[in-house]
């Protein structure tokens, strides 16, 4: 278990429950390299343990995560399936435990792609998300051009991908993103409530009801290896240069 006081990435176990916490609150709990890893390596050992029935995924603060680091992010950009982003996608893209989302306050980026691999996802009235990735030069990842065609329909997806825009805790509902929504106070205790009704079902009947709900992972896993290819071709095109650039500068893109 980790120490809260010292780690960017909390995790504790108990009643065959792993709660993984993303614990950067003075960033949004935006994401670095060091905390992908982390949360790749619970995710993998949770696997490896037979005491852990379920997982839990949560924030801390107002935030369940702002995405990317966008300091750390350049400094340290994905370079291939070895980097701790593509472990961490992987790692819950083909998760055999189930892993719930407890959606606190803001979810940008992979904030909101990594709920399409989550099996219950819990979301607070007050939550925002969005998918701005085309307002960064880049492209989805994490097979959310896969996945979130089939949950919300063609159109929808387009609207949430290629516009780029904040959409609401109501609309993840009402597409299929979310199971329920909570009052912010109630939001883990609800989340916990599921975990423990989970822990106490058969292990072995649990995962493959999983596994043969999650039958096409294969497919999942294909997209998110080619969306991280054509994701690092776009990291160094220009328009991503310069909107990582107006990003950090506080200035609206300029783009050729």
């Amino acid at each position: 278990m980790s120490d809260p006081n010292t780690s960017l990435v909390t995790t504790s176990v108990q009643d065959g429950i792993l709660t993984i916490r993303m614990n950067r609150p003075d960033k949004k709990n935006a994401l670095t390299t060091d905390m992908y890893q982390q949360m790749a390596d619970a995710l993998t050992d949770a696997e490896k343990n037979p005491d852990v029935r379920v997982v839990v995924i949560t924030g801390t603060g107002d935030s369940f995560t702002a995405g990317n680091d966008l300091k750390d992010f350049l400094e340290n950009p994905p370079t291939g399936p070895e980097s701790p982003v593509l472990q961490f996608l992987k790692a819950i893209s083909e998760a055999r435990l189930p892993v719930i989302a407890a959606v606190n306050g803001v979810a940008v980026g992979v904030g909101t792609t990594m709920l399409l691999h989550c099996d219950f996802v819990y979301v607070a009235e007050d939550a925002s998300l969005a998918l701005p990735f085309i307002d960064l030069g880049l492209v989805p990842e994490a097979g959310a051009s896969l996945l979130l065609p089939r949950l919300a329909g063609h159109q929808k997806a387009a609207e949430l991908l290629m516009l780029g825009e904040p959409f609401t805790a109501q609309l993840a509902l009402e597409i299929g993103l979310a199971n329920a929504l909570c009052k912010p106070e109630d939001l883990e205790a609800k989340a916990m409530t599921t975990a423990k009704k989970l822990a106490a079902k058969p292990r072995d009947a649990l995962l493959h009801t999983k596994a043969l709900l999650r039958r096409e992972f294969e497919s999942v896993s294909a997209r998110i290896d080619k969306e991280a290819e054509i994701f690092k071709q776009c990291l160094h095109s220009e328009d991503a240069k310069e909107a990582l650039t107006a990003f950090k500068e506080k200035r609206k893109p300029k783009f050729k």
